[in-house]
Protein backbone atom coordinates (compact mmCIF):
# COMPACT_ATOMS: atom_id res chain seq x y z
CA UNK A 1 0.00 0.00 0.00
CA UNK A 2 1.25 3.32 -1.16
CA UNK A 3 1.47 5.66 1.80
CA UNK A 4 0.96 9.61 0.91
CA UNK A 5 2.52 12.57 2.68
CA UNK A 6 -0.66 15.27 4.51
CA UNK A 7 -0.88 18.10 1.74
CA UNK A 8 0.43 20.94 4.22
CA UNK A 9 -2.53 22.67 5.69
CA UNK A 10 -4.28 26.12 4.18
CA UNK A 11 -2.44 27.90 7.11
CA UNK A 12 1.37 26.76 6.47
CA UNK A 13 0.69 27.18 2.75
CA UNK A 14 -0.51 30.75 3.47
CA UNK A 15 2.71 31.06 5.66
CA UNK A 16 5.18 29.58 3.28
CA UNK A 17 3.75 32.28 0.11
CA UNK A 18 3.59 35.03 2.70
CA UNK A 19 7.28 34.71 3.39
CA UNK A 20 8.68 34.42 -0.35
CA UNK A 21 5.94 37.34 -1.03
CA UNK A 22 7.31 39.41 1.66
CA UNK A 23 10.67 38.50 1.08
CA UNK A 24 10.55 39.38 -2.57
CA UNK A 25 8.40 42.88 -2.65
CA UNK A 26 8.48 43.61 0.96
CA UNK A 27 5.84 44.70 3.28
CA UNK A 28 4.59 47.61 1.85
CA UNK A 29 4.42 45.83 -1.86
CA UNK A 30 2.64 42.98 -1.23
CA UNK A 31 -0.97 42.96 -0.17
CA UNK A 32 -3.53 39.96 1.26
CA UNK A 33 -5.21 39.48 -2.13
CA UNK A 34 -1.84 39.26 -3.80
CA UNK A 35 -0.60 36.51 -0.83
CA UNK A 36 -5.03 34.60 -1.33
CA UNK A 37 -4.54 34.56 -5.25
CA UNK A 38 -0.89 32.74 -5.26
CA UNK A 39 -1.94 30.53 -2.63
CA UNK A 40 -5.21 29.72 -4.59
CA UNK A 41 -7.88 30.69 -2.28
CA UNK A 42 -10.22 33.76 -1.20
CA UNK A 43 -8.63 36.83 0.51
CA UNK A 44 -11.74 36.37 3.37
CA UNK A 45 -10.39 32.38 3.35
CA UNK A 46 -6.98 34.07 4.45
CA UNK A 47 -8.54 36.59 6.63
CA UNK A 48 -10.20 33.79 8.55
CA UNK A 49 -6.81 32.12 9.54
CA UNK A 50 -4.78 35.93 10.13
CA UNK A 51 -6.67 38.80 10.99
CA UNK A 52 -4.66 41.65 9.18
CA UNK A 53 -1.53 41.61 6.82
CA UNK A 54 0.48 43.06 10.37
CA UNK A 55 -1.23 40.06 12.37
CA UNK A 56 -0.03 37.56 8.80
CA UNK A 57 3.42 39.42 8.40
CA UNK A 58 4.86 39.01 12.04
CA UNK A 59 3.16 35.08 12.20
CA UNK A 60 5.86 34.67 9.38
CA UNK A 61 8.48 35.83 10.73
CA UNK A 62 8.45 34.44 14.35
CA UNK A 63 7.69 30.94 12.56
CA UNK A 64 11.32 31.66 11.24
CA UNK A 65 12.71 32.50 14.34
CA UNK A 66 11.39 29.52 16.23
CA UNK A 67 12.81 27.35 13.40
CA UNK A 68 16.24 29.46 14.89
CA UNK A 69 15.81 28.69 18.17
CA UNK A 70 15.32 25.05 17.68
CA UNK A 71 19.08 25.13 16.43
CA UNK A 72 20.20 26.68 18.75
CA UNK A 73 19.15 24.60 21.47
CA UNK A 74 20.40 21.45 19.60
CA UNK A 75 23.93 23.08 18.91
CA UNK A 76 24.17 23.87 22.55
CA UNK A 77 23.43 20.50 23.75
CA UNK A 78 27.03 19.18 23.88
CA UNK A 79 29.67 20.02 26.23
CA UNK A 80 29.81 23.34 27.16
CA UNK A 81 33.70 24.50 26.98
CA UNK A 82 35.88 26.51 24.50
CA UNK A 83 35.72 26.28 21.07
CA UNK A 84 33.86 23.29 19.98
CA UNK A 85 30.42 25.09 21.51
CA UNK A 86 31.27 28.19 19.22
CA UNK A 87 31.61 26.20 16.84
CA UNK A 88 28.49 24.22 16.98
CA UNK A 89 26.52 27.15 16.60
CA UNK A 90 27.82 28.97 14.16
CA UNK A 91 27.55 25.55 11.82
CA UNK A 92 23.87 26.22 13.56
CA UNK A 93 23.76 29.39 12.20
CA UNK A 94 24.93 28.79 8.22
CA UNK A 95 22.29 25.83 8.71
CA UNK A 96 19.87 27.76 9.28
CA UNK A 97 20.35 30.96 7.06
CA UNK A 98 21.10 28.57 4.22
CA UNK A 99 18.12 26.38 4.87
CA UNK A 100 15.91 30.26 4.76
CA UNK A 101 16.93 32.14 2.26
CA UNK A 102 13.90 33.63 2.29
CA UNK A 103 13.96 35.38 5.31
CA UNK A 104 17.97 36.32 5.20
CA UNK A 105 15.57 38.81 2.29
CA UNK A 106 13.16 39.43 4.93
CA UNK A 107 15.39 40.37 7.57
CA UNK A 108 17.36 42.31 5.44
CA UNK A 109 14.57 44.64 4.35
CA UNK A 110 13.50 44.73 8.02
CA UNK A 111 17.01 46.40 8.56
CA UNK A 112 16.89 48.20 5.43
CA UNK A 113 13.30 49.88 5.66
CA UNK A 114 13.65 50.27 9.73
CA UNK A 115 10.23 47.51 9.77
CA UNK A 116 8.74 47.34 13.01
CA UNK A 117 9.32 43.66 13.80
CA UNK A 118 13.43 44.04 14.22
CA UNK A 119 12.68 47.14 16.46
CA UNK A 120 10.32 45.85 18.58
CA UNK A 121 9.50 41.40 18.93
CA UNK A 122 12.50 40.48 17.51
CA UNK A 123 15.06 42.18 19.78
CA UNK A 124 12.90 41.23 22.66
CA UNK A 125 13.16 37.67 21.41
CA UNK A 126 16.69 38.20 20.39
CA UNK A 127 18.58 39.74 23.05
CA UNK A 128 18.13 36.55 25.69
CA UNK A 129 19.69 34.66 22.95
CA UNK A 130 22.75 37.52 22.11
CA UNK A 131 23.11 37.90 26.32
CA UNK A 132 23.46 34.17 26.29
CA UNK A 133 26.27 34.06 23.87
CA UNK A 134 27.92 36.60 25.04
CA UNK A 135 28.10 35.64 29.01
CA UNK A 136 29.00 31.97 27.29
CA UNK A 137 32.10 33.41 25.54
CA UNK A 138 33.17 35.90 28.24
CA UNK A 139 33.41 33.00 31.11
CA UNK A 140 35.03 31.35 28.48
CA UNK A 141 37.57 33.68 28.02
CA UNK A 142 37.92 34.02 32.06
CA UNK A 143 38.78 30.90 31.90
CA UNK A 144 41.49 31.14 29.68
CA UNK A 145 40.12 28.82 27.26
CA UNK A 146 38.96 31.25 24.61
CA UNK A 147 41.32 34.31 23.40
CA UNK A 148 40.32 37.36 24.98
CA UNK A 149 38.20 39.63 22.83
CA UNK A 150 35.27 42.28 23.19
CA UNK A 151 32.20 39.19 23.54
CA UNK A 152 29.58 40.93 21.87
CA UNK A 153 31.55 42.34 19.08
CA UNK A 154 32.55 39.06 18.27
CA UNK A 155 29.09 37.40 17.67
CA UNK A 156 28.24 40.91 15.33
CA UNK A 157 31.58 39.93 13.13
CA UNK A 158 30.16 36.43 13.08
CA UNK A 159 26.96 37.70 12.50
CA UNK A 160 27.93 39.70 9.48
CA UNK A 161 30.35 37.41 8.56
CA UNK A 162 27.54 35.09 7.64
CA UNK A 163 24.25 36.51 7.13
CA UNK A 164 25.79 39.39 4.21
CA UNK A 165 27.29 36.81 2.68
CA UNK A 166 23.94 35.17 1.58
CA UNK A 167 21.46 38.52 1.68
CA UNK A 168 23.97 39.80 -0.77
CA UNK A 169 24.60 36.83 -3.22
CA UNK A 170 23.93 38.31 -6.12
CA UNK A 171 27.18 40.47 -5.90
CA UNK A 172 28.99 38.00 -5.00
CA UNK A 173 28.39 35.68 -7.31
CA UNK A 174 29.24 38.33 -9.40
CA UNK A 175 32.92 39.08 -8.23
CA UNK A 176 33.32 34.80 -7.76
CA UNK A 177 32.23 34.26 -10.77
CA UNK A 178 30.11 31.34 -9.69
CA UNK A 179 26.56 30.36 -7.95
CA UNK A 180 27.17 31.68 -4.31
CA UNK A 181 24.69 29.33 -2.74
CA UNK A 182 25.64 26.20 -4.52
CA UNK A 183 26.65 23.19 -2.18
CA UNK A 184 30.67 23.76 -3.28
CA UNK A 185 30.14 27.55 -2.46
CA UNK A 186 28.40 27.56 0.74
CA UNK A 187 30.73 24.91 2.28
CA UNK A 188 33.87 26.76 0.92
CA UNK A 189 32.68 30.05 2.70
CA UNK A 190 31.54 27.87 5.81
CA UNK A 191 34.74 26.24 6.13
CA UNK A 192 36.55 29.83 5.63
CA UNK A 193 34.68 31.85 8.53
CA UNK A 194 34.94 29.18 11.22
CA UNK A 195 38.89 28.47 10.32
CA UNK A 196 39.01 31.88 10.64
CA UNK A 197 36.98 32.48 13.66
CA UNK A 198 38.65 29.66 15.45
CA UNK A 199 42.21 30.93 14.60
CA UNK A 200 41.09 34.05 16.57
CA UNK A 201 39.83 32.68 19.26
CA UNK A 202 40.45 28.99 20.19
CA UNK A 203 43.29 28.07 21.60
CA UNK A 204 44.76 25.47 20.77
CA UNK A 205 45.32 22.80 23.28
CA UNK A 206 41.28 22.80 24.53
CA UNK A 207 40.22 23.82 21.14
Amino acid sequence: MTIQSAAPSTKNQILAVSLQKFAEDGYASTSLADIADAVGIAKSSLLHHFASKDVLYRAVVLESFVDWVDLVEEATAGPKQGWGQAERVIRAAFRFFEEHPEFVRLVRREALDGGPMLRDELTVLLKPLFERGASYLEREMDEGRLRRYDARQLLLTGYGAILSYLSDAPLIGGLLGEDPQSEPALAARREHVIAILKTAVAIDSIS
